[in-house]
């Protein structure tokens, strides 16, 4: 099948990679024309401008938009909006405010172009895990992109069934979903994405504890010098709190106990934040994933170990470097 990227970052990149092993076709455009030379010699079509993705692409023409939320977003899809017609259909994979989406399906929809938005969960590995795909739009333009989600998606795998689930065909248990209309996909994956703060900072708050058990304020007889590095790793073997995020705290913390390298200056991307803000619309107590996007922003002012091991998952999972100042 055939797909056009815009955007060819740390994800976008990567997407066109497994779509070309899985025998796809990609016509990709990016503001870098490195990048886009570099994904050429490696298979994929080149495009020199958004225009000319367009003209490269078979009718009914499907374009996945992978740039940073925000204006980037905006002006990329009404570029496409100018240049597609009835049928043809833009893909949002990025992580856009689920509202958004909704305003932008309706200008679509009176040049009957399909939106789809999709929120997309693997990070900077998702080339060899794949990726945990949320969906939101008219079914008739997911079932025509099965085989692009299909693709992306990790499958099966060795992961066990879960007992009892009555539907074993469902595309859920490979790993992408349609959750519903427009916007549905970009909810689904902001409240993930809240989910994965307060997961994150139950992580680094405990390895703070445990790095503190040593400290001179505690009785000496109830001083304990803790190789964190191999906490993590026994906590991984058949612990009730292992995952990937305590496998990616694991490798940062085999290759820097101390974690140097870090400040403890945490980002937030946006999605916690929007998960606090659907909660209070809701009237749902979000009490752990409002202290962890504070959390956040407290760590702007003062760092903590904890502050460290945070900046360190984010490293690993997508790549999200420190800023170079706090200022």
């Amino acid at each position: 099948m055939q797909l056009g990227m815009i955007g060819l970052g740390r994800m976008g990149t990567n997407m066109v990679r497994r779509l070309l092993q899985g025998g796809h076709q990609c016509v990709v455009y990016d503001v870098s024309s490195e990048r886009v030379q570099q994904a050429a010699r490696e298979g994929a079509t080149a495009a020199t401008t958004l225009d000319d993705l367009v003209r490269q692409l078979d009718r009914p023409r499907a374009a996945w938009v992978m740039v940073p939320a925000g204006e980037p977003t905006e002006q990329t899809i009404a570029a496409l909006l100018q240049q597609m017609d009835a049928d043809d259909i833009i893909i949002d994979g990025g992580n856009s405010y689920y509202k958004d989406d909704v305003r932008r399906a309706t200008a679509l929809k009176q040049r009957a172009i399909s939106y789809l938005d999709v929120g997309t969960s693997g990070g900077i590995w998702g080339m060899e895990r794949g990726y945990c795909l949320m969906i939101g739009g008219e079914a008739r333009a997911v079932q025509h992109l099965e085989p692009i989600f299909a693709t992306l998606a990790p499958g099966r795998g060795d992961i066990p069934r879960t007992p009892g689930r009555q539907q074993p065909s469902d595309t859920a248990e490979v790993g992408y979903l349609h959750c519903g209309p427009v916007g549905a996909g970009h909810f689904a994956k902001m409240v993930h994405n809240g989910i994965e703060y307060g997961l994150m900072q139950a992580y680094a708050e405990g390895f703070d504890i445990l790095r503190n058990a040593a400290s001179k304020n505690l009785p000496e007889e109830c001083r304990y010098e803790f190789d964190m590095a191999d906490i993590a790793e026994v906590w991984r073997r058949g612990s009730v709190i292992s995952s990937w995020l305590l496998d990616l705290t694991a490798i940062a913390l085999a290759k820097d106990p101390t974690l140097s390298d870090y400040t403890g200056f945490v980002q937030d991307s946006g999605e916690g934040r929007w998960t606090v803000m659907a909660a209070i619309e809701e009237a749902v107590p979000a009490d752990v994933l409002s202290a962890s996007l504070y959390a956040r922003f407290r760590s702007r002012q003062t760092h903590t170990f904890a502050d460290k091991l945070l900046s360190a998952m984010r490293a690993q999972f997508g790549g999200h470097a420190e800023p170079r100042t706090e200022g």
